[in-house]
Formats: C-alpha cells, structure tokens, sequence
C-alpha cells in the first residue's frame, strides 16, 4: 500500500533549468574572446563527439579514477578545441579554465518559468524536497544564483553519490537521507530511464515531464506523465492526506 507523499525529490537539468544557449554557441563565444573564430555548429559536434567519448572512459566524472568533475570537464573542453584546430596549449588552458568556471553560477542557465512556483507550492503543502541530479560539485552555487536553493533540504549529485542514474543505487543514498518509505516519495524528472523507470524501480512514485509532448510513444499512464511542473502539485495534494 502506498503512504502519503512526504517527499518530492527533482532532477535539474532540463527539469527545472536548462543551458542558456547551446554547448556551441556558448564555447564559440568564449573562443571569439581569445581571438579564434569557429563556427558553433561545429564546436558543437566536436563537443557532443568528446562529450561520448569521455563518459565511456570515464564515466561519472571519472570519480573511480580519482579525476574529479573539474579536471573532468577541462578535459572535455581542450578535447573538444583540438577536434576544431586549436592546438596552443596556453589557449586551451584559458579557454578550459574560463569555461568551466562560466558554468558555476546562473549566466549560462536559465530557469524554466514554472519551476520557482511549483517548488514553492510544494513547501506549502507541507512537502521536503530534495535534489537528485547527474550533476557535479558545481550544483549548489549554481541552484544558490538561480534563487532555488533554499527550497532543497538536500542535494545529491553523481558526483557526491560515486553512482549515476540510472543506477539505483543514487536514488537508495537518497531515500536514506529522506528518513520514508519509498512510497512516501515522489520523484519529478524529464528522462524516462534515468528519472523515471529507475525511481519506479524502488516504489518511488515517479513523475516523468515532458515538455514537447515528445514522448507520447511511451507506455505510461497519463497521471504520470507532466507537460508543465504546474501541474505536479494537484497531482501531489490527492496523495499528501
């Protein structure tokens, strides 16, 4: 038997924020600052060639190894350069460096326009909400800027977790943090593996958002599925008494 609702844990990319502009267009900015012109569609399927080829080495930020998330994306960053002709090492330093830490604070994210008031909705009736998320050390100051952090009693990103969804066991660490049965746990994510056949696994009530209505071939019951995260808190408040 399910209990009731308690906890609701998010995703954040593509959930609750999203890249301001795409990998391409933001690296071949920073490039045009060091004087280098690269057409960002190009940047942007080197980028998506080394992003592939890094995640097969070194999965999960190359935790196992012991590489770390920062050496991690400077790494995927000069990999991506080189496969565009930028070859000075001096330049893929600077350009690694800064576009690292670009991404640590809100100028590169954008929030969704539903996201601030469907968290905040969710803290009035009563729900803690926590933080699930394929993501590195960066998240918190990331979600401090973007004015949503205060909203999160915790977070856990792969990163911390030393797994990556779709393993479970990220979604195990996070139950033990909320102190509940899974069944008193909901959990809202935009990717059908990751967020939601693996939080349903564990009798996570899972929650799978699609935005574009793009994933309409998919076998799941019509209260699971979300086109807007205002509609997440009806859903929840038939569970929460």
């Amino acid at each position: 038997m399910r209990g009731p609702v308690r906890w609701v844990l998010w995703d954040v990319k593509d959930t609750l924020l999203k890249v301001r502009r795409s990998v391409g267009e933001q690296y071949s900015a920073e490039a045009e600052r060091v004087g280098l012109k690269l057409p960002a569609a190009d940047v942007e399927t080197a980028f998506r060639q080394a992003y592939r080829q890094r995640s097969q080495l070194f999965p999960n930020y190359g935790r196992a190894q012991g590489m770390g998330s920062q050496r991690w994306w400077t790494g995927l960053v000069k990999d991506t350069f080189v496969q565009c002709g930028v070859n000075d090492s001096a330049v893929l330093d600077r350009l690694a460096s800064n576009l690292y830490h670009n991404f640590c604070g809100a100028e590169n994210w954008e929030v969704f326009s539903d996201s601030n008031g469907t968290l905040k909705i969710c803290g009035t009736l009563g729900l803690k909400q926590g933080v699930v998320s394929n993501f590195d050390k960066r998240l918190e100051n990331i979600l401090k800027e973007c004015g949503l952090l205060t909203h999160f009693s915790f977070l856990l990103t792969s990163e911390e977790a030393g797994v990556a969804k779709p393993d479970p066991d990220i979604f195990s660490q996070a139950l033990v943090r909320c102190g509940v049965p899974a069944s008193s746990v909901a959990h809202v994510g935009d990717h059908y593996v990751n967020d939601y056949l693996t939080s349903r696994s564990l009798g996570i009530q899972g929650f799978l958002l699609d935005r574009q209505n793009s994933l309409g071939h998919l076998d799941i019951p019509p209260h699971h599925r979300l086109h807007s995260l205002e509609e997440l808190p009806a859903r929840l408040q038939q569970e929460i008494n």
